[in-house]
């Protein structure tokens, strides 16, 4: 019973904030600070889930084949690579160090 209050609960959350959203004058919307916040607000948080699911385990800081995958994508950013292959080399790097370490 716990579960679908918390569903409903999120479910609730979810389209309050909608509503909000649709509620804010157009002319805040405009404003230069504004557009920049929602601009940068979607890679700080992309980068805050990066950082969390590559280097955490429950409540401990770990480094594993996860961040040497995560240096090899960096690497291949750098690089200046497509997106697929970053993507690849950091799947790659990481299932191969998986596989050496155990």
């Amino acid at each position: 019973m716990n579960t679908w209050i918390a569903v409903g609960a999120t479910a609730l959350g979810c389209y309050a904030v909608k509503l909000a959203g649709l509620l804010v004058p157009a002319g805040v919307l405009e404003r230069p600070a504004v557009r920049r916040l929602a601009a940068l607000l979607p890679v700080a948080l992309l980068a805050a889930l990066t950082a969390q699911q590559t280097f955490a385990h429950g409540h401990a800081l770990v480094l594993d084949a996860r961040a040497a995958g995560l240096g090899a994508a960096a690497v291949a950013l750098v690089l200046r690579a497509p997106f697929l292959v970053v993507v690849g080399v950091a799947v790659v790097v990481t299932a191969v160090l998986r596989a050496v370490t155990g």
